[in-house]
């Protein structure tokens, strides 16, 4: 097989774990035999830097020409501290979104036995735990117009839905159930918003389609309680962009570190594949970030993108492997962990690349 893959390291820490990532499919390429072309382009804080654009023109041509993207983290501390920033780094982020139409994001909470300790919840809470989170990626708040008045005194941001932004990603998430547990719970506040009144009006017309399929319906904020309460209960989860954004930076939680988790943006072309977690300049450039989330990120690629189910599954067992064998960076590790076992980014990712081959 022949591929084009895209590297968007981004900014802060993306750039160290996105090598891991990279590495990671050239070592799958030379086992099995196939042919990954990558080439590599800017966005974010890099971009605007470099340009004054966070997705300059050529980074966006060249991921439609991409078959898949692998990117890294987006974000820098001047513009949080800034609000009245008019350029910014997420700009990029939701305009490449918006462009190469990546309306679903699946974000698995992947629970490995051996980081039970990692989280702050309790192992008997966590034991078992395997959820998939369906977040539409294209609609509500964050794409909504945004508003401020002369005199600084009053903001908006509306928040809205099509019909066809509800229907396309339910109907993912539905497919999706029928190969799990059968069972999808959708999140939204129907008992106050508009927008999420008719969310649940096409959820519920989507699972007449699906009558194999246990169907629930829950608040968001009974659902953020419920994650932590008993996250046992859920399997797959579909929700709307700003409430998927904060459920699953919670379920980061039950994974011990948002350093474990992937994630995937598709739509009906080129995927989109990232950890979850940000730019984090605090730790960048100084070997600490966890690159397990960048290289399980790739696991996803490989199976969603290109349909390649046994290398992902060679993937995630070399990083299960490592795990077991009580490999830990700082994010993972706990007071028991001994100081001869926890690595450097560059450490760990060569653990990984040991198990792959």
């Amino acid at each position: 097989m022949k591929r084009n893959i895209l590297i968007i390291p981004g900014d802060g820490i993306g750039q160290e774990v996105t090598t891991w990532g990279k590495q990671v499919l050239e070592s799958i390429a030379q086992k099995y035999n196939h042919e990954f072309v990558f080439d590599e382009a800017i966005m974010g804080h890099t971009a605007i830097e470099a340009t004054g654009d966070p997705l300059p023109q050529e980074t966006l041509e060249k991921a439609k020409a991409s078959d898949a993207i692998l990117f890294g983290a987006i974000g820098h501390a001047k513009y949080d501290n800034d609000p009245s920033a008019k350029v910014r780094p997420e700009q990029g982020l939701l305009k490449i979104r918006k462009e190469l139409g990546l309306y679903a994001n699946l974000r698995p909470i992947l629970l490995f036995d051996e980081l039970l300790d990692a989280s702050s919840l309790k192992p008997e809470v966590l034991r078992g735990t395997d959820i998939l989170f369906f977040r539409e990626l294209t609609g509500d708040v964050y794409f909504g117009e945004k508003k401020r008045n002369e005199d600084n005194t009053f903001a908006s941001d509306l928040m809205n839905y099509h019909r066809y932004e509800v229907e396309r990603i339910a109907r993912k998430a539905y497919e999706a159930a029928r190969t799990r547990s059968k069972k999808l719970c959708s999140v939204d506040k129907a008992n106050v918003l508009e927008t999420s009144r008719l969310w649940r009006e096409v959820v519920q017309e989507i699972a007449a389609e699906y009558p194999d399929v246990e169907t629930e319906h829950m608040f968001i904020d009974n659902a953020a309680m419920q994650l932590v309460k008993n996250p046992k209960k859920f399997d797959v989860v579909l929700t709307a962009n700003l409430f998927g954004d904060i459920l699953t930076d919670e379920a980061s939680q039950i994974a011990g570190s948002m350093g474990m988790l992937a994630s995937a943006s598709i739509g009906d072309g080129t995927g989109f594949f990232e950890p979850i977690h940000g730019s984090a300049h605090d730790i960048a450039g100084q070997n600490k970030a966890n690159p397990l989330a960048s290289i399980l990120s790739v696991a996803l690629m490989l199976d969603i993108a290109f349909g390649l189910q046994d290398e992902a599954k060679a993937v995630t067992s070399a990083v299960a492997d490592t795990l077991k064998a009580g490999w830990r960076t700082g994010d993972i590790a706990n007071s028991s962990t001994p100081q001869d076992k926890i690595l450097g980014t560059n450490e760990m990712g060569q653990k990984v690349l040991e198990f792959i081959k």
